[in-house]
């Protein structure tokens, strides 16, 4: 990657089982998500789970994919909207719960903003079984605004709203 030092740096801390500072998680991310090489943040994540993940170091995470992502506006900490996302690949072969979820959700009155993606490490993602149901994935935030206030429920598709996804997504796929 572009920085590869600082990315070096921070895997020698990890692989000595030593937790990374708010800073140096946002320094370490920021160039694996802007420019760094798959192998590096696949060494990130494969580390930061072998030391067990701080709630400092996933928070800087968290802010890290925020600070990419696009926004839905037209909400604001007044309105109680659920968000139902899954993990995908859970090894157990299930349906996908998270999307049943939250139709469920929606159908019980909560507003629901349905976060996913095709499937990268399950059988069958948010997205697929959506499409299938006849659901347009590709919406912008208008649109799945719009759905959340008339229908009660919007999908936002992964790749439109979470565009720093693209490079985890080969790593969660295990090169596949």
């Amino acid at each position: 990657g572009g920085e590869g030092g600082a990315v070096r740096r921070y895997l020698e801390k990890l692989v000595r089982l030593e937790d990374l500072t708010a800073d140096e998680m946002r320094e370490a991310f920021d160039t694996v998500l802007d420019e760094g090489l798959p192998e590096e943040l696949a060494a990130m994540l494969v580390l930061l789970a072998a030391k067990q993940e701080t709630p400092i170091e996933i928070g800087s995470i968290a802010g890290a994919m925020r600070a990419r992502m696009v926004r839905v506006e037209g909400f604001d900490a007044s309105d109680a909207l659920v968000d139902i996302v899954g993990t995908g690949g859970d090894g157990a072969d299930t349906i996908n719960i998270s999307t049943a979820a939250s139709i469920v959700a929606a159908s019980c009155g909560a507003r629901v903003a349905k976060h996913g993606n095709r499937s990268v490490s399950s059988k069958c993602g948010s997205a697929d079984v959506l499409e299938t149901l006849g659901v347009r994935l590709e919406l912008d935030g208008n649109r799945v605004a719009h759905c959340v206030r008339e229908a009660g429920i919007g999908f936002m598709f992964a790749p439109l709203f979470h565009p720093a996804m693209a490079r985890v997504a080969p790593v969660r796929r295990g090169g596949r």
